[in-house]
């Protein structure tokens, strides 16, 4: 496997030979990058030093990778606060705690065991802008290495945020805490054997509630493929309807995503984790007559935008990647933000995905409206999402496809921000399209009201797109 690079860090399996996935020497490379050019994204008075919050998840190879990462930022004269086993969004409150100047999250998300990844942050625990993450990429390609001298070198000190991060949650005016612990609520939590067996049991229990631990020991022994989808998580939907739990509480290996399974064993579905959490805060926004914005990938369901629309909001979209939703959040100040994969964004506790203000909000949501889980997924909009891709053995065709797409569906609704997206106002349907980063295809998502029509208007657009491709 090749190593992966992005404008948000690097990405790749570990072992093998220089090229063949993430290495040391890669390791090294990138991290020296990103303190070379710090100066330019935060100059320091003379004299001053560099401060930078490194954090892991469980997997097996965060600790080897942690020591390579906090090594290096000392050899560069950069002092070190490393958070050990902490989620994304612990690590990138974090930055702000320490005061720091940036942050390396050790974490490939969603990826299988073998996988890791060096995430990028800047002062404010944010991802990298777009030029920020070029700059990086293009000195550890093009750099030369300057490391410091023994009177230079950093330091390295220790600190666990994990309680600190649950009090910022839990202090959030939004968070219902005595609603949460009057309801009485069990919950089935699904960690992955990963640092959400840390935090979110923790967290959990703070608000009065009951947890049932599956997979909560974080030895980054994966009980199953991490990425919080149905068919992932069986093990979890039967035991929540075998202990009677209120719903099931599924993250990811690094706790940025959130999906929920309701009290029949059926999945919520994750693109309605973002759905709910923002209908409760959109119902106090309005109480108080206050401005609505949300926010939400351009391949993420249509349900955001009806449920804000109805409290008399303003929906926007923003290019995939959790970086371009951020950046559209500042612009229109937003309330509540997000992607359809379960990621929560709440600025009021900060600008990132975040599991366990997730949970927060959205436990209150079901405590205040005194409902069970397939009830309160009835009150919503029912969309149903397909996906698909067409693979090209050449993949200079991809950009031709999409412009001769706008062409063919002129008649509608076109956004062009990331790939194309098509919307079908009068179906209230979409499709959207976009290229791979990382291979010769064109991946595809559609929605409408049912599988079966997302299915068939995923094929239409597809047969389109094949008749371009032979003329």
């Amino acid at each position: 496997m090749s190593l992966i690079k992005s404008i948000s860090g690097i990405r790749g399996t570990i072992g093998g030979a220089p090229g063949d996935g993430l290495t040391p020497v890669d390791i090294v490379k990138f991290v020296y990058a990103y303190c070379a050019t710090l100066p330019s994204r935060r100059p320091l008075p003379a004299g001053k030093r560099y401060k930078i919050v490194v954090g892991r998840d469980a997997r097996l190879s965060g600790e080897m990778v942690e020591s390579i990462v906090a090594g290096t930022l000392v050899a560069c004269g950069v002092d070190v606060v490393k958070c050990g086993l902490a989620s994304t969004p612990t690590t990138e409150l974090a930055v702000r705690y320490a005061e720091a100047d940036g942050g390396i999250i050790l974490t490939a998300s969603h990826n299988p065991r073998h996988w890791n990844a060096l995430k990028l942050l800047n002062e404010k625990g944010e991802f990298l802008t777009a030029a920020e993450g070029q700059a990086v990429l293009d000195m550890a390609e093009n750099g030369k290495f300057d490391f410091s001298d023994v009177d230079s070198l950093g330091t390295v000190e220790e600190e666990d945020f994990t309680d600190r991060h649950i009090d910022d949650v839990l202090a959030l005016e939004a968070v219902d805490a005595e609603a949460v612990r009057a309801a009485g609520f069990t919950v089935v939590l699904d960690a992955v054997n990963s640092v959400g067996g840390i935090i979110m049991p923790r967290l959990l229990r703070r608000l009065g509630v009951k947890c049932i631990e599956l997979n909560c020991n974080p030895t980054g022994e994966f009980a199953h493929n991490p990425e919080p989808l149905p068919a992932n998580l069986r093990d979890l939907c039967d035991t929540v309807v075998k202990t009677k739990a209120d719903l099931g509480i599924s993250v990811d290996p690094d706790v940025d995503r959130l999906a929920f399974i309701c009290e029949n064993g059926e999945p919520f579905v994750e693109e309605y984790t973002l759905v709910g959490v923002a209908d409760y805060l959109c119902s106090l926004a309005a109480a108080e007559g206050k401005p609505i914005a949300t926010v939400s990938n351009l391949s993420s369901s249509r349900a955001l935008r009806d449920v804000t629309e109805s409290y008399g909001g303003t929906y926007y979209s923003a290019a995939v990647g959790e970086v371009n939703v951020t950046t559209k959040m500042h612009e229109v100040n937003a309330l509540i933000g997000g992607e359809g994969n379960g990621g929560v964004i709440y600025p009021a506790c900060h600008c990132g995905r975040d599991a366990m203000v997730g949970v927060a909000l959205f436990l209150s949501n079901l405590a205040r409206k005194k409902m069970t889980m397939t009830e309160l997924k009835k009150t919503y909009p029912q969309y149903a999402i397909a996906k698909n891709r067409i693979e090209l053995s050449d993949g200079a065709l991809i950009d031709r496809i999409l412009s001769e797409l706008k062409k063919a569906y002129a008649d509608e609704e076109i956004i062009d921000i990331d790939g194309v997206k098509i919307n079908f106002e009068d179906r209230k349907q979409w499709v959207h399209l976009r290229k791979s980063n990382t291979e010769p295809i064109i991946r595809i998502y559609s929605e409408a009201r049912t599988e079966d029509e997302a299915v068939k208007l995923g094929e239409e657009v597809i047969a389109v797109a094949r008749k371009i491709m032979e003329g």
